[in-house]
């Protein structure tokens, strides 16, 4: 259920489509963006898992469309590309900035009102546009501006519909908002009921840990959530564990399809590391049996399967890991980890799938664990079509 549910089982409609980035945004709720680029950004592997080799020149546009903005940036499971129309249900978060009255840093009132006029006066603008990101010491040492607009957005005060040269581009939200959207300040529930709904459609079938962790809801929603996911007309379900049953919620339209038997193929690929199937570890670990880590952020003598370790998804399963990088042309994998022997055939051909996207026409394969499926693993890559 979770698999179709997040774009990777059966015929998805929109996998072919050339609106199939933003009808992919939509399914998942939320695209996790992140500043490390290896083969690609993450927010740009997540739609290249589900949908293929599609440009990434698509890929951007239908994320920070310049003309017609379909998505704009906000916080969620972290800093996300989440649809237009979930503006007005991110209220709750907006109205906690602003009864908290603090993030991180000190805001100056006075910084705000500049930012704000500017905006005014001379439309979108990023950090160093405004007068610079950096505060002039280490690198997280933000500028009075950046730290003023950063808290705008916060609160809704400014809107990030586009990004150039990953620079956030900030604008006034009545700019760039429909009316309908604009106007609406729904309550605390309303905002949780139709984020429960989002969780629902994009994981199948949703515990209350879950319905938490994908928008990192605070402690305080928790009580809210069973009202929440009823008000979202969810379906009661009990989940069998190996231990105990777990109470949770069905999207009813994934039951349905459940319920029909409906299948499909598989899709065969490597995930981001931030890919919303799997950021929630704990989830990943329940489903799949597979222990996900992000080692980028790990001392590299300390890492195990690599710095940018890509998860293989293949035949509904996690079955391995390639840690990637770029020579030139040819797509490296620096380390590749197999789960199974049965492994080798699916992971030569997420490689090579991977290569042509990025532009590569050959791949090299550093290490293989365990070094004795390394035979097989060449032998696929080696075959003139492994898809």
């Amino acid at each position: 259920m979770t698999l179709r549910a997040q774009g990777f089982l059966g015929a998805t409609p929109w996998r072919r489509s050339p609106a199939g980035v933003a009808a992919m945004l939509r399914q998942v709720g939320a695209v996790q963006l992140d500043t490390i680029s290896v083969l690609a950004r993450s927010h740009e592997l997540v739609a290249y898992a589900r949908l293929g080799p599609v440009s990434r020149q698509a890929i951007e546009q239908a994320y920070w469309h310049a003309d017609a903005p379909a998505a704009f940036e906000y916080w969620a499971h972290a800093a996300c590309v989440l649809p237009i129309e979930q503006w007005p249900y991110f209220a709750f978060r907006r109205r906690a900035f602003r009864a908290r009255g603090v993030r991180w840093h000190q805001i100056s009132p006075e910084a705000c009102e500049k930012v704000l006029a500017r905006l005014r006066a001379e439309g979108p603008l990023t950090a160093t546009q405004l007068g610079g990101a950096k505060g002039g010491g280490p690198w997280w040492d933000w500028s009075e501006v950046k730290i003023a607009v950063e808290w705008l957005l916060d609160t809704g005060e400014v809107i990030c519909v586009r990004r150039t040269g990953w620079r956030r581009v900030y604008d006034l939200p009545e700019r760039v908002l429909p009316d309908e959207l604009l106007g609406a300040e729904p309550a605390d529930l309303e905002c949780l009921a139709y984020l429960a709904g989002v969780t629902a459609r994009a994981l199948g079938v949703v515990t209350r840990a879950d319905l938490t962790e994908y928008h990192r809801l605070g402690v305080q929603h928790t009580p809210l959530l069973a009202d929440a996911a009823l008000a979202a007309g969810l379906t009661p379900v009990a989940i069998a564990g190996p231990s105990r049953v777990t109470p949770g919620w069905a999207d009813p339209a994934a039951l349905a399809e459940e319920s029909a038997g409906r299948r499909g193929r598989h899709r065969v690929t490597l995930l981001s590391p931030f890919d919303s199937l799997i950021w929630d570890r704990k989830r990943t670990r329940q489903v799949f049996g597979f222990e996900h880590g992000i080692e980028a952020y790990v001392p590299k003598p300390k890492r195990v399967h690599g710095y940018y370790a890509m998860p293989l998804l293949a035949g509904g399963r996690l079955a391995g890991r390639a840690d990637p990088a770029r020579e030139g042309t040819t797509l490296v994998a620096r380390q590749v980890t197999l789960d199974r022997a049965t492994a080798a055939e699916p992971m030569a051909q997420a490689l090579h799938e991977a290569a042509t996207w990025v532009g590569c026409d050959d791949v090299r394969v550093e290490r293989v664990e365990p070094s004795a499926w390394a035979p097989r693993l060449a032998a696929a890559l080696a075959q003139p079509d492994v898809s």
